[in-house]
């Protein structure tokens, strides 16, 4: 039996240039605690081995302090075992950075530079698939199949790359993982990175998703899995561990004319106000509202965003319910009175809207 905390996508280094510069610090910093984080999930679940799926970095040239700060972090508890591959954002092409690591590693920290099968324990056999470079050009899985074991040993596969081609093309590329690798090869376990959300592929392959979310392409605490592998060809038992400090959240807020938008944008917000400030919340309102609706929906999230790490309000979708009070309220001359009441024609009109002619009243 064995027992391994499955990881990838780490991308330590990432300066996160599209956040405001108060939140790009904390997320910088909670990216930098991650590998305490693996290491607590290692001792929590009696693992002694953490696997990495590649991209342990953001680029192929993160800082000397970047790179020392990891090795320290592994380093600190040396009763776990790390077993590193490059991914397409660190990969072997960066010689000069894996010289210095590997020169600098502690003992239990191990980077493996080449597709050769490894004995991590007893009857424990480990598959890699380190990148030579960013696009190899080639699914990099399939010596696993052709590699045999005695059958009293476990056989782990480690890998990094799609299993599905997410061009335009009609053909698949040529670095692309089977899905049913592990069957194919005889893997008891095919673990896989470069996916950053969380995904089982099936009973024996899986994403881990990054430990850490970075954006709100995947909601939710960044995770790791704890894997136990009870003997060969018995199923693994996976167990889904929270490990992100931020917690994201993509909010759909479809409104409709009556409906009061503060007490559904109220509805939408975490009940327990202390937690908000680890929150990256994104609202994005659609439908149609009133002004005076819009008004205090934005008022509303001009209150809330303060208690929250980052908060974004989205209204790009939602357009204008127009009342004959909207139109009184503005001069009855002028440029700006004949736009409006253009507009609330077009709003008016069922067939011309649903032919192309949103009302954006915010716009004027």
């Amino acid at each position: 039996m064995i027992r391994f905390i499955h990881t990838s996508d780490l991308h330590l280094g990432r300066r996160f240039g599209n956040m405001p510069e108060d939140v790009r610090g904390r997320l910088i910093d909670a990216r930098h605690q991650i590998l305490d984080r693996l290491v607590q999930a290692a001792c929590d679940h009696n693992a002694t081995h953490i696997l990495v799926a590649g991209d342990i970095f953001d680029t192929e040239t993160p800082t000397d302090p970047i790179w020392c700060k990891a090795l320290t972090a592994m380093g600190r508890n040396p009763d776990i075992q790390w077993w590193l591959i490059p991914g397409n954002h660190d990969s072997l092409a960066a010689e000069s950075l894996w010289e210095r690591f590997r020169h600098h590693a502690p003992a239990n920290v191990h980077l493996i530079d080449t597709d050769k099968p490894i004995e991590i324990e007893k009857n424990v056999c480990l598959l890699p698939c380190p990148l030579p470079r960013g696009y190899p050009g080639r699914d990099l899985t399939a010596w696993m199949a052709s590699h045999k074991t005695d059958t009293q040993v476990l056989r782990i596969g480690l890998a990094h790359g799609a299993i599905r081609d997410f061009s335009d093309g009609d053909t698949a590329g040529d670095d692309i993982i089977p899905p049913d690798r592990a069957e194919t090869a005889g893997l008891d376990y095919l673990e896989l990175g470069d996916w950053h959300g969380g995904i089982s592929v099936g009973k024996r392959t899986c994403y881990a998703g990054t430990p850490e979310r970075d954006s709100f392409r995947h909601v939710g605490r960044g995770t790791c899995l704890a894997v136990t592998l009870e003997g060969p060809g018995i199923e693994p038992v996976i167990e889904t561990v929270d490990t992100g400090q931020f917690y994201w959240v993509d909010e759909e807020l479809p409104l409709i004319p009556g409906q009061s938008a503060v007490e559904a944008f109220d509805a939408l917000l975490p009940a327990d106000r202390s937690s908000r400030r680890d929150y990256m919340f994104r609202v994005r309102a659609s439908g149609r509202s009133t002004l005076a609706e819009q008004s205090a929906l934005r008022a509303a999230a001009e209150t809330a965003a303060p208690e929250f790490c980052h908060f974004i309000l989205d209204a790009s979708a939602l357009e204008t319910e127009f009342e004959e009070a909207d139109l009184d309220a503005i001069h009855h001359a002028g440029a700006l009175r004949v736009a409006a009441e253009e507009l609330s024609d077009k709003a008016q009109d069922s067939e011309r809207s649903a032919a192309g002619f949103p009302c954006c009243f915010q716009r004027l």
